[in-house]
């Protein structure tokens, strides 16, 4: 089924139809000034992102590297100091109309439904409440039992009066992903949507969000540390670190033949990966403190070893900076190394690299 918006086009094959992607973002930058007199943290430091309608895309790193604050400000909750966003090739107003509107089309889904949901709502209040702040003047009891039918809950009348401590887990979080298509949004950001969930739910919440990419053509910007839902949900997958994208590409790309040595790190602690795993030396550097040349390289095993001076660039992976990848590239690095040895080209990944196995 396709999304039809409220003067009956098909919002989703127009969307198709458009040369430009459905979400873009566009040297993005975003600080936080430093507490006491500190230095000012560049939690996202010059972004280019591109989601096309109907696409998933997974944006992966480890804890601090600045994911939840680029997906905040591709929702309009930051305003970026440099660079914009632009939603179906239209920059985003930050004025509250326009934001309002905005995120009628764009929903986010949060990582804990404990959290996220009021305990003193009940589901119904729960969903219906976007339809309220946005002045829905539909059949109100019609909208909400439709979302929770998407959402997996049948029969959806059976679940109006329940609070959120009846449910189990996994239904609090299909009680979280309704509330966001009850306004049958275009896109959604979800921010870890498994990470709290038992590994016997998460399959069945990754399947409903395919699922709903198949019937009413939504994308999503899946916000996440775990490789093994990016490889099971995505369609593309966007690696960052330190507030910079440093590889991107197609998941089998990507994770089958990983090119940059933080993303080769990030899958050798994998269970089914060959080989001894890449410990990485010392913590993630401060973001006030960004390194020179690439931010990546006090950490990198491909220097460390020496193979990085081997191939004639560990000079430049010390003193010289790397440019922003574009938003729509696909298979690129921001790698000095790999560029030298053809590995930002489409090199084969580490020796014996394996598919992620099913989360």
């Amino acid at each position: 089924m396709s999304a039809v918006d409220e003067s009956g086009t098909d919002r989703t094959e127009a969307s198709r139809g458009a040369a430009a992607p459905l979400l873009s973002a566009s040297g993005v930058r975003v600080s936080f000034p430093g507490r006491r007199g500190a230095s000012t943290a560049r939690a996202v430091d010059g972004v280019d992102l591109d989601i096309g309608a109907g696409e998933i895309v997974a944006l992966v790193g480890e804890s601090g590297c600045g994911k939840t604050s680029l997906a905040r400000t591709l929702l309009g909750l930051v305003r970026p100091e440099a660079g914009r966003v632009s939603f179906g090739g239209v920059p985003l107003g930050y004025d509250p109309r326009a934001l309002k509107a905005y995120r009628r089309r764009v929903q986010l889904v949060l990582q804990d439904p404990s959290g996220s949901l009021n305990p003193r709502h009940t589901v119904y209040e729960a969903v219906s409440e976007g339809l309220r702040i946005h002045g829905y003047d539909g059949d109100e009891g019609e909208a909400v039992a439709e979302a929770l039918s998407r959402a997996g809950l049948r029969p959806p009348e059976r679940f109006f009066l329940r609070y959120p401590h009846e449910l189990s887990g996994g239904q609090r979080q299909r009680v979280v992903i309704a509330g966001a298509l009850v306004l049958r949004p275009e896109l959604v950001v979800a921010d870890e949507p498994v990470a709290s969930l038992d590994a016997s739910v998460r399959g069945e919440i990754l399947a409903l969000l395919l699922r709903l990419r198949d019937e009413l053509g939504l994308s999503a910007l899946v916000v996440t540390h775990d490789l093994g839902l990016a490889w099971n949900i995505a369609d593309r997958v966007a690696v960052m670190y330190l507030g910079r994208i440093v590889e991107t590409g197609t998941v089998e790309e990507v994770l089958t033949h990983p090119r940059h040595p933080y993303t080769r790190a990030m899958l050798s602690v994998l269970p089914e990966a060959a080989g001894p795993p890449v410990v990485l030396s010392g913590e993630p550097p401060d973001p006030s403190r960004v390194p020179a040349g690439c931010r990546f390289h006090p950490r990198c095993q491909v220097l460390a070893s020496g193979t990085a001076d081997a191939a004639g660039v560990a000079g430049r992976c010390r003193t010289e900076d790397l440019p922003v990848l574009a938003g729509d590239s696909a298979g690129a690095v921001a790698c000095h190394w790999a560029a030298s040895t053809g590995a930002a080209h489409g090199g084969a990944g580490p020796e014996g690299a394996a598919e992620p196995s099913e989360t």
